[in-house]
């Protein structure tokens, strides 16, 4: 799940703060994602961005993918927000086996690379912000990738033109 400006940013290169720039249409929209999540998994820089907004909850279990685990140890708190450092692919796996179905995935740019590039994502849940940033983060990775979508619904949240799009992913 994420939310971009019409040309693809979902950070502002000057200020990775995506509350100064989203509506609170999308927040609401994201929050209530969030509630129903109990797994959630994010990478370095997204924690970073958000983690003075994360409310922990020990129904939900975060996870953050880094390279360093080791430079988040005084943030660790075991069940509800840990820090790894594996593969998309090894992580589904490990969660698979303790009984996980469903994660949120929310980013960055480098995290959604991985997990659509090793085909881990049935779907892409877009918030589209009426919204052009000359240069900033985009939505994956600039990298060779290539992957069909088929749209599932469209919704407009609000009288600027915030659009959620929910897409199935078809590779």
């Amino acid at each position: 799940m994420m939310v971009s400006t019409m040309n693809g940013k979902i950070t502002d290169t000057n200020d990775p703060d995506i509350y100064k720039w989203t509506s609170k249409e999308d927040k609401s929209a994201f929050m209530k994602y969030i509630s129903k999540s109990s797994l959630i998994v994010m990478g370095r820089k997204t924690y970073e961005a958000a983690k003075n907004i994360i409310r922990l909850n020990k129904n939900q279990r975060r996870i953050v993918l880094t390279k360093d685990p080791h430079n988040y140890i005084s943030d660790e708190v075991p069940g509800q927000l840990e820090f790894m450092s594996k593969t998309p692919k090894n992580l589904v796996k490990e969660l698979n086996d303790e009984g996980y179905s469903q994660m949120l995935l929310v980013g960055g740019s480098t995290t959604n690379f991985q997990f659509l590039q090793e085909e881990l994502v049935n779907e892409i849940h877009l918030t589209v912000e009426p919204l052009i940033f000359g240069s900033g983060v985009s939505f994956i990775d600039e990298a060779e990738l290539k992957i069909q979508l088929q749209l599932k619904s469209m919704k407009r949240l609000n009288s600027r033109g915030t659009i959620v799009l929910k897409y199935k992913v078809l590779n």
